[in-house]
């Protein structure tokens, strides 16, 4: 199919481009007019490089009741995403060759966002034995990862991040202390004080990313390797961060869209919609972590995309389980959140969902020009308020229920190809 968006603002990570028709020919990009099958207006909409998510828990296999393959790339792609990095704590966790492709086959099927395979670096996620990178990343795994569990052995995460590099794959930790975290169900601080509920500390991210950019010193001692931090949270990780690129360690990191719109706070009303690992922290926390993305420590937003059945989530505070969806609203929350209410560069937003990602995963950037992959998202400022009701995805819930938010996606382009329409 041929298609015309007429009339777009072009914007990608070097900044915007003007307006152009843009014309979509055998899956690339062309500004030369041409005959076309169909005309989508652009007029005061946004068309940008389509996303990518390194941080996505799609539950298949095993646990389909809460998301699956299609429900999960659909709300994806009606977020604007491209691609998706899957996260391999499912049941069995993705920790074999096998799973690795037989994943990537049922995605291709579908037809939606592009799904790329995180792979387990430890068999079964056991914290205990090293899998096999060299198959790994020839079946198609883009990182490897425990996330879900911490890696608690050090000489390990060591040997992986040596086995990894070797094959060009980051490793990418969830950084938590457990033997500081231990039963935490929300920042430790005055909140949870006052509500009486078990803390999860700050000193818990921050020692543990302190000891992992240790062991990638070490790590690189023996040859290449890349770390990269999940979900960072605290300003003391932040920090840390900071320095070691300053140093020149080989070191990426993402930030959430909660941890950036929501704090601590919000556990107040005893909701355990606002449950999440790490957990919402506290305001100073929030501010720092703006900054970290615009100063450029921060290298990309990940959304950590988290679904859970509605029956689990209204469960009380100590019991229901870590963890939002929000693959939906992750850019129209921050492009109304931080772009229209704060004056966040919309360039340096853009580049954190599109080039910034595909940095972290050595992938080249999508930019708007005469032959680039037509993988796009078409974005209107139009506001319109978040109903959890009307997710792709199987969890229809949310912490921004009800906010009015600008700046959604209301078509996706995956090689040309229209993955999801606004009709």
């Amino acid at each position: 199919m041929r298609l015309l968006i007429k009339n777009a603002r072009l914007l990608d990570a070097r900044g915007e481009r003007g307006v152009a028709d843009v014309f979509i020919v055998e899956g690339r990009v062309t500004f030369s007019p041409t005959q076309v099958d169909q005309v989508v207006e652009g007029k005061g909409r946004y068309l940008l490089p389509g996303f990518l998510d390194l941080h996505a828990h799609l539950r298949e296999p095993g646990e389909e009741s809460k998301e699956d393959l299609s429900t999960g790339l659909l709300a994806a792609a009606r977020g604007g995403y491209t691609d998706v990095v899957s996260m391999p704590n499912t049941v069995p966790p993705v920790d074999t060759p096998e799973a690795v492709a037989a994943l990537r086959k049922r995605a291709s099927a579908l037809g939606l966002a592009r799904l790329h395979p995180a792979a387990a670096l430890t068999e079964g996620q056991e914290g205990r034995r090293i899998t096999e990178a060299a198959r790994l990343q020839a079946a198609g795994a883009v990182l490897l990862t425990d996330d879900g569990r911490t890696n608690e052995d050090a000489g390990l995460l060591a040997l992986g991040l040596i086995q990894a590099g070797a094959f060009e794959l980051p490793v990418a930790v969830h950084a938590e202390d457990a033997s500081l975290r231990r039963d935490g169900v929300m920042n430790q601080g005055r909140v949870s004080e006052a509500l009486g509920l078990p803390g999860n500390p700050s000193e818990a991210e921050a020692a543990r990313i302190a000891r992992d950019l240790e062991v990638l010193r070490y790590a690189l001692r023996r040859g290449p390797a890349r770390l990269h931090i999940q979900h960072l949270s605290t300003h003391r990780g932040l920090e840390l961060l900071r320095e070691a690129k300053r140093v020149g360690l080989p070191v990426t990191a993402e930030a959430t869209p909660h941890h950036l719109t929501l704090t601590e706070e919000a556990l107040r009303s005893l909701d355990p919609i606002y449950k999440v690992a790490p957990p919402l922290r506290t305001e100073e926390d929030r501010e720092a972590l703006i900054q970290g993305l615009l100063e450029g420590t921060i290298d990309a937003i990940a959304t950590d995309h988290a679904p859970h059945t509605l029956a689990e989530k209204e469960r009380d505070l100590l019991r229901a389980p870590f963890g939002i969806p929000n693959l939906e609203v992750a850019f129209p929350l921050l492009y109304t959140e931080l772009h229209v209410k704060r004056g966040f560069p919309l360039k340096r937003l853009v580049e954190l969902f599109t080039d910034g990602p595909r940095k972290v995963l050595g992938l080249p950037p999508i930019h708007l020009e005469e032959g680039a992959e037509a993988s796009l998202t078409l974005i209107d400022p139009s506001p319109r308020p978040v109903e959890p009701s009307s997710f792709a995805s199987k969890a229809k819930f949310s912490p921004w229920a009800g906010w009015v938010l600008e700046g959604w996606p209301v078509l996706t382009l995956v090689e040309g190809r229209a993955v999801y329409r606004l009709e």
